[in-house]
C-alpha cells in the first residue's frame, strides 16, 4: 500500500531557526531517509522550496491566473514529503510517529489512490 507523509510546518519556520539548527534538523531528516531506504519502503521523498518561490495555478472559464508566492494567507506550507510503501496504515503512523520532523512540525498520512470518472 502506498502512502505520503506530507510535512506542513508553519511559513518562516526555517529562518527562525537560523543555519546551526537548520543544519541538525536536516541532518536528521537525511538519517531518517536512510533507514527508511533501508527498510526498502521508501518510494520517494524531498524537501520543497518555501512559498516564496511557489507560484499557485487556478482555471476560470478557461483563462488561467497565475499567482506567485509568497501567499499572505498561508500559515503552513508543504515543506515536503516521503512516499512510503508499507503493508497497512499503522505501519505507516508507526514510520509517521518517528518522523523527526513531528518534533517541529505536523506529519499527515495519506494513502494514495486512484483517480476515478463519476
Amino acid at each position: 500500500m502506498a502512502f505520503m507523509l506530507l510535512i506542513h510546518e508553519p511559513v518562516g519556520q526555517r529562518a527562525e531557526r537560523g543555519e546551526a539548527a537548520g543544519r541538525v534538523a536536516y541532518q536528521q531528516m537525511l538519517d531518517f531517509t536512510a533507514t527508511l531506504q533501508q527498510r526498502g519502503v521508501l518510494m520517494a521523498s524531498s524537501s520543497l522550496q518555501s512559498l516564496d518561490h511557489a507560484t499557485r495555478v487556478q482555471v476560470s472559464n478557461g483563462a488561467a491566473r497565475l499567482l506567485d508566492g509568497p501567499f499572505a494567507e498561508a500559515k503552513e506550507m508543504v515543506g515536503g514529503f516521503f512516499m512510503l510503501d508499507v503493508a497497512t496504515r499503522d505501519e505507516a503512523l508507526a514510520i509517521a510517529k518517528r518522523c523527526p520532523a513531528a518534533a517541529w512540525c505536523t506529519v499527515e498520512v495519506r494513502e494514495t489512490g486512484p483517480c476515478y470518472i463519476r
